[in-house]
């Protein structure tokens, strides 16, 4: 009996460097009923001429060009154009581990419809991993390898971009790749958590994550830190927001300030807690600062927190607890 067809979706802009190294990890996959949709998104480098030549060694290979523009009209055109029973996403400075299609279509497999099949992810770069990148990877590992991808959600994108596999009804059914929200990927996650699709756990790595100073994540305007707090923000006044609760944010940091401003935009009223004496009992935008110790004076509270130091936020869960607060419905962390 055949194996159902993996659909491999990828975008590519100017990544002449490092497209022969993707391509080829795809080539060696020990899965191999695989098509791969690769979308030109204007490049004008020698990217599309090297693709072109892997088209003529493997006809799986499909090369379009983006009609639109970005990321995400690319990714809508190569699912448009794909027939496997399951996608998943690449990423074209990339590598894959030779098992990774066979992993991630088994525990689709096992696990069934409305899972989310995904994998540990590997760091590197030539000049070395920097230490957020690093701290990034052992926290999303360790999600993974639980599946409690979700638990976190708030903080960062739980679902590496370019290591999951859905089934292609799943992706319909939320929606994938519209509207136009960035991050695609962070705004990918929220979709597959609102549908709750399950995570299913994984303690195999099987995506090598290329990191460089010019990598489009760390560079494009789409992928700001702004539009992370949008994005958090929006899913979750629509997906865990509860009106009967009293809406509380936690820091006055550029992140807190930038939420009180949108919830003032919005007409929402909110409680305005830190722990930093010098903003305590100051008006901002029309709110008093409190002091954090209010927090066990309100009623029915749901905290943003937007602290962003490691050791604090332990403190400040450590604080969540004594009061019998539950994360999620009583606190989300935004960093």
């Amino acid at each position: 009996m055949q194996k159902p067809l993996v659909s491999i979706l990828i975008p590519f802009k100017n990544t002449e460097t490092y497209l022969p190294d993707c391509l080829n990890s795809i080539l060696q996959q020990s899965y191999s009923n695989w098509e791969l949709i690769i979308i030109d998104d204007h490049s004008t480098d020698k990217s599309h001429a090297i693709v072109n030549d892997f088209t003529h060694k493997d006809s799986r290979i499909k090369l379009l060009k983006n009609s639109g523009s970005g990321i995400i009209d690319a990714l809508k055109l190569a699912f448009s154009q794909s027939k496997g029973d399951f996608i998943t996403r690449m990423d074209s400075d990339d590598v894959m581990r030779p098992n990774k299609l066979e992993v991630l279509a088994n525990n689709l497999l096992t696990y069934g419809k409305q899972h989310i099949a995904v994998g540990l992810v590997h760091y590197f770069a030539e000049e070395g991993i920097k230490a957020g990148y690093k701290s990034y990877e052992v926290w999303l590992n360790n999600l993974t390898e639980k599946g409690a991808n979700y638990s976190e959600i708030y903080k960062e994108c739980v679902i590496p971009s370019p290591c999951w596999m859905v089934h292609r009804e799943d992706l319909i059914a939320c929606d994938a790749f519209n509207p136009n929200r960035y991050p695609e990927d962070y705004d990918l996650a929220f979709r597959f958590y609102k549908h709750n699709f399950k995570c299913i756990p994984c303690c195999d790595i099987l995506h090598d994550w290329r990191d460089y100073s010019h990598r489009t994540s760390r560079t494009h305007v789409h992928y700001a830190e702004n539009h992370f707090i949008d994005l958090k923000l929006h899913y979750f006044l629509e997906l865990d927001y509860q009106t009967n609760k009293t809406l509380v944010v936690w820091g006055a940091g550029n992140k807190g300030k930038t939420i009180a401003k949108t919830l003032k935009k919005l007409n929402m009223p909110f409680e305005w807690i830190c722990d930093n004496p010098k903003k305590i009992g100051k008006d901002i935008y029309g709110t008093v600062l409190k002091p954090f110790q209010y927090l066990q004076h309100i009623e029915n509270p749901q905290s943003i927190i937007t602290v962003a130091n490691k050791e604090e936020q332990q403190g400040i869960l450590e604080y969540m607890n004594h009061l019998h607060l539950k994360p999620i419905e009583d606190y989300v962390f935004f960093c």
